[in-house]
């Protein structure tokens, strides 16, 4: 009867089909804002289509990339059970495109620029890199230029050469004994890892620069007490990140590594900044504060958006600038702030007795 009620008024059929699609629509739509919200901090002509005005309470001026962290390779010669930018291409930029691209952060406001990767002084054994940090202190003039690394493929021969342009170099460790590297995959073959940050910190010393350490903490070093060695070492800072899972890089089907089992609570993760409570240069980095706090940019120069467990580019500031770009990359800049990310971060002004 309902079917026959229906044939016969075209009219009737006529508003459910309507109603049945203005229904999809709000959904859509409902979860487009759900999507970018937050992460657009105002209108522009280039904003596309996927990035909604900001709510009325958020600041309406845009997001400024004042610091960025460029991963320009993911290739690594390590192999880190938890790494969360794993090498999932091995595409790099022409030298030109990149610092075409650094040429843009900084003409929208960038600051302060920072290498990672994968491990940056493997692509073209440090010239690449060399050239980058050059060009963004020479040619750019920024404030801070920095790099991380794992430490296992720097030379003498690279602070002679582009050590001036250089402000803080900060390498990965998350051990001080050789067994615990071995297990977590911060090594490669027997050489030792503890050495070469050793031997790099006075390599820093030599050539002036701010040397820094970042330690991921995680179920094979949670247990350690590091206070003799990093008062030892005497970083500038030392960066203390609970281990973060990131789906695709590190977690699910599609990840290269599998961190579950690196992987620590909130409450252990306390234990321990509890046991370094005396290391004044500690700075801690829990998951809810790192997750949404970088503005990221990968080997495409595509920001990254952390927001929902995984890496979401955006497009390339290359193919639609920096103002576009940056609506889609998550960025939490009050969390940025609240974690001490800005800070004083050129070697000119921290005033230290080389």
């Amino acid at each position: 009867m309902l079917l026959s009620s229906l044939i016969a008024s075209p009219r009737v059929l006529l508003q459910l089909c309507v109603c049945t699609i203005h229904c999809i629509l709000t959904s859509v739509i409902s979860k487009v804002r759900h999507w970018t919200r937050g992460a657009c901090k105002g209108g522009t002509s280039h904003v596309s289509a996927g990035c909604s005005k900001p709510e009325p309470h958020e600041d309406p001026s845009a997001t400024t990339p004042t610091s960025v962290n460029y991963h320009f390779t993911r290739k690594c010669n390590y192999k880190c059970g938890f790494c969360f930018h794993t090498a999932k291409t091995s595409f790099v930029l022409p030298l030109e495109e990149a610092q075409r691209g650094l040429r843009l952060l900084k003409e929208a406001g960038m600051e302060k620029i920072n290498f990672s990767g994968g491990e940056p002084f493997l692509h073209d054994r440090g010239e690449f890199l060399g050239k980058l940090v050059q060009y963004c202190k020479l040619d750019l003039q920024l404030s801070s230029v920095s790099i991380v690394s794992n430490g296992s493929m720097i030379k003498e021969k690279w602070f002679q050469k582009y050590g001036d342009y250089l402000d803080i170099l900060a390498v990965s460790c998350d051990s001080f004994h050789e067994e615990t590297n071995q297990m977590i995959g911060r090594a490669q073959g027997r050489k030792s890892h503890v050495d070469s940050l050793y031997k790099i910190r006075n390599w820093c010393q030599q050539y002036k620069v701010a040397f820094k350490i970042n330690s991921v903490i995680n179920t094979f070093n949670i247990d350690e007490d590091m206070t003799e060695e990093i008062n030892q070492l005497n970083p500038v800072r030392w960066k203390v990140f609970q281990c973060l899972l990131i789906d695709g890089e590190n977690a699910g089907e599609s990840a290269l590594r599998e961190a579950e089992r690196f992987v620590i609570s909130e409450e252990q993760f306390q234990d321990f900044l509890d046991r370094h409570g005396s290391v004044s240069c500690l700075v801690p980095e829990s998951n809810e504060k790192m997750r949404n706090s970088y503005l990221i940019l990968d080997e495409y120069m595509r920001f990254l958006d952390c927001r929902e467990g995984r890496k979401d580019p955006s497009r390339s500031i290359l193919d639609v600038g920096v103002k576009e770009a940056i609506c889609f990359s998550g960025f939490d800049e009050k969390m940025f702030l609240k974690r001490g990310g800005k800070y004083v971060w050129s070697k000119e002004d921290m005033k230290l007795e080389w």
